[in-house]
């Protein structure tokens, strides 16, 4: 795992293993799908998605992916959720099973219509 600063997505997932750097790249693609207007940008230096605020944030640890669509993505799909680990803030998905991308795909559409409808009202 690099320790330096990324400066942008690409350098932080230049950082870990290739097999840790596959499965960074399905969730960055599959937020990327979600939220195709989003930018990508680094924040508390991890990847970052943000559309009128933070969108998203994901990271890199030894043992899971943490995702981080707090506070209302984790509220609202609680449920579905709650077969991970958890953290303040944070869901573990573990690297030593199959990435949620669809669970994924749900919480970042949601995140981005409230996102949407908060700059609206506005």
């Amino acid at each position: 795992m690099n320790t330096t600063k990324p400066n942008n997505i690409d350098e932080y997932i230049a950082g870990f293993p290739k097999e840790v750097q596959q499965v960074l790249e399905q969730v960055r693609a599959t937020i990327k799908t979600a939220a195709p207007d989003a930018e990508e940008t680094i924040a508390y230096a991890i990847p970052t998605f943000k559309l009128k605020g933070n969108l998203v944030h994901f990271a890199a640890f030894k043992n899971h992916i943490g995702f981080y669509a707090t506070p209302t993505g984790h509220e609202e799909f609680a449920k579905e959720l709650s077969f991970y680990p958890q953290g303040k803030g944070s869901v573990q998905f573990p690297l030593d099973q199959p990435m949620p991308l669809d669970l994924i795909t749900k919480i970042v559409k949601f995140r981005v219509r409230q996102h949407l409808e908060k700059a609206v009202k506005k």
